[in-house]
Order: C-alpha cells, then structure tokens, then sequence
C-alpha cells in the first residue's frame, strides 16, 4: 500500500543518518562497504555505524511493532536454501565490484553530484526493473490482495508519534546537540558513528526500504499498475533531495579539492569522500552494478535492509550473508 506520511519521515531520517556522517564525520553512508569492512577489517568507522542499524530494530519492536515488515518465510529446504545464497552471493560481489549500492550511490552519491555514482545507480535500477518485471513472468512481485497498491494507507496514532519522535529527535541531535557537545576527536567520531546507523536503521524500517515487497512493488509500474506501490519515490525526494540541498550548502567537495584546512567536518579532522571518478569506471563496475540489480530485482533486498532482516529472521540471515560473505571473497 501507498504509505506517503511513513515514507516522507523515513526518508529525513535515511537524510539525517547519511548527512549527518558526512558533515560530522567527513565518510560516506555505503553500507555495503561498512558490512563487509565490519567482517574483513573491523575498525571505529565501521562497526558502530553497523551496530547502531542493528540496534534500531528494538525500539521499533518494543514501541510500534507494525512498523516491521511482514517478511516471507525463511528457506525451508535445500533448493530455497540455494538460491537464497545465492542472491546474497550477488549482493556481496555486485556491491563490491559496483563499489556501492543504493546507500552510497543513489542515496549518498546523487546527492553529491557524482557522475560515477549515477552511472552505477542507472544501471543497477535499470537492471532490477527489468528483472522485477520479467523474471519469473514479474511473479516476484506481490500484490495488495482486493485493492491497487497505489491504495493510500496512514499511520495509526503510535506510529505517527513514533515518527514524528524519532525524527525531531534525530534533527535536535543532529544540528544542536552534536555541534555543540562532541568536540573534534575519534571518540566524537564513533559516538557519532552509532547514531548515525541507530538514524538510518530506523529510516530504512518507517520509510518501508527494509520491506523487500514495498520494494518489488515499486518496480511494478512497468507491467502492472495495480500492484505498482509509488511510496520510494519519495524516499528519492525527501532523502536525496534535502542530502542535496545540504551539500551544496556545505560544498565538502570544494574543500577537499581545492585542500582547504578551513573547512573541516564537525568532528573530523579531514573529509573521506571517494576519489574514484568516471575515468575509473570499468567491465567489473559495470558487471558489479548488473549483478547487484538482479539481486535487487529478484528479492527486493540491498545490503542495509538484509543486515535488519537478518536480526529479525536469522535462518534467512545466515544464509542470505553467508552467500554475502562469499561475494565479497570471490
């Protein structure tokens, strides 16, 4: 169903997480390269952010409960078992041969005007349209039983409050408390850090991200309206757009190309955006950003909502990152 009011606010809060990171910390919100640097190379600028995301599946359990999405069963035999690693074998090695997903570049990458990150992210939209859609005869796409999915549906009284909570709270901390409180140190950093996955977490779970058939349903516009669910479009204008706006206003990327000691991240001492340009693009990006559009595609899942999914259903986790894992080896 159509969830404007759920999306807008899960959408600033997708936008408080990932500014909030750049500007206070000087990194990119890419969390597949943050799930796969917390298993290969755990350090502070990795495992809290991943710790904070997974912590923000409790207070949405504990508080508003149907914030949570309603998940198909987990893997109950061999074959299920098999072809669910094996979406997670093209999640690992599409995100890391793509150098990103829908985090770091369409949420993170468009908003900083990266050509790179816009090739990635059409390709990889591309891609998962197409197999949405066509794959399996577009079956992987779930309908909304007797009404379209276009259908508006509101929030109850809990959730609104709950979201509109979470998300003043989320700006408070952001542009008051942080400046304010947390001096320049990697201590500040890493505080930060966990707030920032903690913020992010609960935007992927209020703006239906982290619900793989939200996601299918977007895609559905192709082939059938009824089932086409227009919610993520607003994750694009209340996520990128106000990132965006941020940015420009903020210009890190001036300060660093220019090497500007003036202007620095709030708690950072330097800003760590990606080098790479245009001119790095090659076979294996473009294979990457493929691969990770056919998982994308067939499922409904990207590596943030996969992390969430596995706390809340740990068969379909284990192996669904097991196949991840073996992605990022291969």
């Amino acid at each position: 169903m159509f969830t404007p009011i759920h999306t807008s606010l899960g959408a600033l809060l997708l936008f408080e997480g990932s500014s909030g990171l750049l500007f206070h910390n000087g990194a990119v919100f890419g969390i597949s390269s943050l799930v796969s640097g917390s298993v290969f190379s755990p350090s502070r600028d990795n495992v809290p952010i991943v710790a904070g995301l997974v912590s923000s599946v409790l207070p949405v359990y504990l508080l508003v409960p149907s914030l949570l999405p309603n998940y198909p069963a987990p893997p109950n035999s061999l074959v299920s078992a098999v072809m669910t690693m094996g979406v997670g074998f093209l999640l690992g090695w599409g995100t890391k041969n793509g150098r990103g997903c829908t985090s770091g570049h369409m949420l993170c990458g468009l908003s900083r005007l990266s050509a790179r990150s816009l090739i990635a992210t059409a390709v990889f939209f591309t891609t998962a349209l197409t197999t949405a859609n066509f794959a399996n005869g577009g079956s992987n796409i779930p309908s909304c039983g007797s009404v379209p999915c276009y259908t508006p549906m509101y929030p109850s009284t809990a959730e609104l409050v709950f979201m509109t909570g979470a998300v003043l709270l989320s700006s408070i901390t952001n542009f008051i408390v942080v400046p304010k409180v947390l001096q320049r140190s990697e201590e500040s950093q890493t505080i930060f850090s966990y707030l920032a996955g903690l913020e992010f977490g609960l935007g992927l779970l209020i703006s239906g991200m982290a619900d793989p058939a939200k996601v299918l349903r977007f895609f559905a516009f192709l082939t059938d309206p009824s089932r086409f669910d227009p919610s993520l479009a607003l994750v694009m204008i209340f996520g990128i757009g106000p990132s965006l706006m941020a940015y420009l206003m903020q210009a890190p990327g001036q300060a660093v190309d220019k090497e500007k000691t003036g202007t620095k991240p709030t708690l950072a001492e330097r800003w760590g955006l990606p080098t790479a340009t245009v001119a790095d693009i090659d076979w294996r990006f473009v294979a990457g950003a493929v691969a990770f559009g056919v998982a994308w595609g067939l499922r409904g899942v990207c590596p943030g909502p996969a992390v969430l999914r596995s706390v809340l259903q740990p068969t379909w986790g284990l192996t669904t990152m097991s196949g991840y894992i073996l992605g990022n080896l291969v």
